[in-house]
């Protein structure tokens, strides 16, 4: 029988954060991951060099059923706080583009300095364990695995969410929140392409490659960013941020030109060149395969001097409106993030406990805080894990 103070399940961001910091108030702390090594979602995130925060946070960078509950941990351990552990590290890194940090070489640098982070406070970590049985009881917790039994005083569930099953995702932290009382918000991939239909792809799929700056919007919001065609259906940053907020049954819409006053621009181009078609004129400013689709498709392949005033500027509309209705998504296979999770309305804010259980927490991705694409889910995995870890 093995005693400690803390047991965390999870070995990924926001339970080596939590392990850290708890391990530095003296308490003595063992790490149980279930798959051969931890951090391997961080191992594999921002195309392997690790989007670890952002420069930009705020809550409004955050969904949750209770748009609050970020904001405690957020305040208490920010963006400013890990960059400060990274430099101490001496890890180099840079701002790729909205605020996103990105390390220079390797996301390996980032595991490696929480492992010797953790290694420092004396913090224990197994791998290749796997639980297969947890019991409240009168000291705390008794966690049965495939190694060893463990007794601990508090419980800390940072098992993740759903997506990428391949780096060893499972449901087990919803089963647990559940066995001991908790309320889960339904669970849905997030931040993931979104597929069309048979009807669209016989449209669109012979466009796969084709990227382009977009608006994309859905259900009130905006984000500007690439958009790319797939074999599939359409992804690129834009998609994957809309996706978040993309239930079935709602239409997705995007302004192929945006920062572009397009009727005003198509009306110049039809006094200036008036004998030009349109997949001509819109061949120059957009990737002319998908200039030249959209005509065909119906938006006209006139001369611009043959189009009345009226039907130019329903080009236009049709340009920065264009609209598609998935018909779903690549689903947790590749989403990046899973939303929905443990309720925040039984947790504490300020320390991610449970309202319920005495001793219990939830943190990172297996609570229901999502955030958006760019390092701002990382930055939730190490806010809420700091909030656990001086807690606990």
């Amino acid at each position: 029988m093995m005693r400690c103070d803390v047991a965390i399940l999870g070995g990924g961001a926001a339970g080596l954060m939590c392990a850290i910091e708890a391990g530095k108030r003296g308490r003595r702390v063992i790490v149980i991951e279930h798959t051969d090594e931890v951090g391997k979602k961080i191992l594999i995130s921002g195309g392997g060099r690790c989007n670890f925060t952002n420069l930009h946070i705020t809550p409004e960078n955050f969904l949750s059923a209770n748009p609050h509950f970020c904001k405690s941990a957020v305040a208490r351990y920010s963006q400013w706080d890990f960059i400060a552990m990274v430099e101490r590290h001496g890890i180099a890194y840079h701002e790729k583009e909205l605020g996103q940090l990105f390390c220079d070489r390797s996301a390996k640098a980032i595991v490696a300095m929480l492992v010797d982070e953790s290694r420092r406070t004396g913090v224990r970590v197994e791998v290749d364990c796997r639980v297969s049985a947890v019991e409240q009881n009168a000291s705390g917790f008794r966690l049965e695995t495939n190694r060893v039994s463990i007794e601990a005083a508090a419980l800390v569930v940072a098992t993740g969410g759903l997506s990428v099953p391949k780096m060893g995702a499972t449901p087990f932290g919803y089963e647990l929140a559940k066995k001991f009382g908790h309320s889960i918000v339904p669970t849905r991939a997030a931040l993931v392409p979104l597929t069309l239909s048979e009807h669209d792809l016989a449209r669109y799929r012979d466009l796969s490659g084709i990227g382009l700056p977009v608006e994309a919007s859905c259900h009130g919001q905006r984000f500007s960013a690439p958009m790319l065609f797939t074999h599939r259906g359409i992804s690129g940053p834009a998609i994957l941020q809309i996706s978040s907020y993309w239930q079935p049954g709602r239409e997705v819409s995007v302004d192929l030109l945006p920062q572009r006053e397009v009727a005003a621009w198509l009306a110049e181009k039809q006094r200036s060149r008036p004998a030009a078609e349109l997949k001509t004129i819109l061949g120059e400013v957009l990737p002319k395969r998908l200039a030249l689709r959209l005509c065909e498709l119906g938006l006209d392949n006139r001369p611009l001097r043959r189009i009345r005033a009226a039907e130019l500027r329903a080009i236009a509309e049709q340009l920065q409106h264009w609209r598609f209705r998935p018909s779903g998504t690549e689903g947790y296979r590749i989403a990046e993030v899973t939303l929905g999770g443990v309720h925040t309305d039984e947790l504490s804010s300020a320390t991610m406990a449970s309202k319920k259980v005495p001793g219990l927490y939830f943190i990172g991705e297996v609570v229901d805080v999502t955030g958006h694409l760019g390092g701002f889910n990382f930055q939730w995995a190490w806010s809420s894990g700091y909030a656990a870890g001086q807690a606990v």
